[in-house]
């Protein structure tokens, strides 16, 4: 069966996610739509990114995701359609796309350039005939003109040597846990016979646990999480407000001697 993820920046409480849906469906009604959220701050390339990364890979190659977040981007901005990691992505090139993968997309293309089309309202008529055309097995080579390049963010990236690790929260999650770009590869070469300490804000720890309940309630609990990342929280408690800490915010390991 063919899939469409879509992430957007829509909320739930308008018609927005239903139009583009239907849209697809009108085109092809035996996709499979799945929703990975419509929950995205408005516009928040790096929160769309960060939760896009997260979960794309656990889907079937050849999965289209339809990616409608900061539509508008800015003046010029193309909507474009890619092939990277043997996944289809749909949306504005606004620098999204190079914030999840590190690799370059195998084919890029301008959906918007043979029969381009004005619209308020890009991701029902312009993303979701493109996403309805690749699920239904058309080559993305087909859907527009390609591209030599496409816009690419730079993410934060940790900086690390033998005597420290210098990290910063990528995200605050629903539960107020802050989730670092620290990622349990580095840690373990970097810790392997030594002891450490890591300090986060007016905080510190030497102690990693396993799992929230690792720490008793009300206390700091450091987890590496599924996607292999450093993760900063309090047990049944809002980290970012208890810690004042936030997007950003420095996490420093310090190795001992």
């Amino acid at each position: 069966m063919a899939i469409i993820t879509f992430l957007s920046d829509f909320g739930e409480s308008d018609h927005y996610v239903s139009a583009v849906k239907a849209k697809i469906l009108s085109i092809n009604p035996g996709i499979s739509v799945v929703d990975i959220s419509h929950q995205i701050a408005s516009c928040d390339i790096a929160h769309a990114a960060y939760v896009l990364k997260a979960v794309f890979r656990e889907f079937p190659k050849g999965t289209v995701h339809l990616v409608a977040v900061n539509t508008s981007g800015q003046p010029g901005d193309k909507y474009i359609a890619i092939e990277l990691e043997g996944h289809f992505f749909i949306g504005t090139d606004n620098g999204l796309f190079g914030l999840i993968s590190d690799q370059e997309a195998r084919f890029k293309v301008d959906i918007n350039s043979i029969s381009p089309v004005k619209s308020t309202f890009p991701a029902k008529q312009v993303f979701a005939p493109a996403a309805a055309k690749l699920a239904s097995g058309k080559a993305l080579q087909d859907l527009g003109s390609p591209l030599k390049e496409y816009k690419r963010m730079l993410g934060r990236h940790l900086k690390a040597n033998k005597k420290q690790i210098v990290g910063n929260v990528i995200r605050v999650d629903h539960y107020g846990n802050l989730i670092t770009n620290i990622d349990k590869t580095t840690f373990d070469i970097l810790s392997k016979e030594k002891g450490y300490n890591i300090t986060f804000g007016r905080e510190n720890s030497r102690r990693i646990v396993d799992n929230v309940n690792g720490a008793d309630a009300g206390d700091v609990f450091i987890i590496f999480n599924d996607q292999g990342y450093m993760e900063l929280g309090i047990n049944q408690g809002i980290a970012s407000e208890l810690l004042g800490l936030d997007y950003d915010s420095p996490v420093i390991i310090n190795f001992d001697e």
